[in-house]
């Protein structure tokens, strides 16, 4: 049997914020406003198990592809809600146009039911129209990334970790212009100090010097 998707699970210290993996691969659902829930980057293999989930959480209303790359779930998606509204960036639709058959909607719905203490990150000098998220919480702040930062992988079984990493791959077909992008993310580490990071891949990250840690990484490897 090819590998699925595990149940969806809350999220400790997140409010209406649920994940699922698959191996590291992971897909996040967000409750909406509305009372719908948004899938941030569907994860192909879609079982039992994290459809059952994902009823008792809502009604899938939103499938946000965060970046071109991650498209392989889409149209599995897609079929299973076909009343979902696939979104993704200006920048990213194009490719997943060409690549899924799908026609993707801007992100101007989802902007509207997220919940108030969620907005949408457009991120600055990428070739991949990558999309993060950001909660902010009791003086807290979480950020939902995609290829731009991960978790150790020994998070394929879930728990936490305290340093973030960087997939090998990510400078070289993730970036358009180091130093756009390296001046445009060290401005979002200074400005929002997230405490954790929810990656795509890998094990989710927290720690209290976090900004400082993803910070160095960028220097590191940028």
């Amino acid at each position: 049997m090819a590998a699925v998707l595990s149940s969806f699970e809350p999220v400790d210290g997140l409010d209406n914020v649920y994940t699922a993996q698959k191996a590291t691969l992971r897909c996040t659902a967000i409750a909406l406003r509305d009372g719908g829930v948004c899938l941030f980057s569907p994860v192909q293999g879609l079982g039992d198990a994290a459809k059952d989930s994902l009823s008792a959480i809502g009604r899938v209303t939103q499938l946000l592809a965060p970046n071109h790359y991650h498209n392989k779930g889409l149209a599995e998606y897609a079929d299973a809600f076909p009343d979902a509204i696939l979104c993704a960036s200006a920048a990213a639709a194009p490719r997943l146009r060409k690549v899924t058959g799908l026609d993707p909607a801007d992100l101007g719905n989802l902007k509207m039911t997220l919940p108030r203490n969620m907005k949408l990150i457009e991120t600055d000098g990428l070739k991949t129209g990558e999309v993060w998220l950001r909660s902010s919480a009791g003086g807290r702040t979480t950020w939902f990334v995609v290829d731009a930062f991960s978790g150790p992988k020994a998070g394929k079984s879930g728990g936490v970790a305290d340093a973030p990493e960087m997939l090998k791959t990510f400078p070289n077909f993730g970036v358009a212009d180091r130093t756009v992008y390296a001046a445009w993310v060290a401005e979002q580490i200074d400005r929002d100090r997230p405490d954790t990071v929810v990656p795509c891949h890998g094990a989710i990250v927290r720690a209290p010097d976090l900004p400082k840690k993803l910070a160095a990484l960028v220097a590191a490897k940028l």
